[in-house]
């Protein structure tokens, strides 16, 4: 799923957290393929938490980056 999401030009921000900016139409496709990729599957549990850019820039970010990407962290 991290590689699926990192396709739809999304970035991980913490080990099972993905933010970028989508259109309408992209956060359909993205919706659309994780369904596929979860068919089948028990105890799945995907949420997509729509922001406004006033919601997303009161944001507060504590600590350091840690970029899981790097760590082999899978999804």
């Amino acid at each position: 799923m991290a590689s699926f999401l990192r396709g739809k030009g999304l970035k991980r921000i913490q080990k099972s957290a993905f933010l970028g900016d989508l259109t309408e139409g992209e956060r359909v496709n993205v919706e659309a393929g994780l369904r596929i990729l979860v068919k089948g599957r028990e105890r799945v549990n995907i949420q997509i938490f729509p922001l406004t850019p006033a919601s997303y820039n009161r944001r507060s970010v504590i600590g350091v980056e840690i970029n899981y990407d790097e760590e082999g962290y899978l999804v």
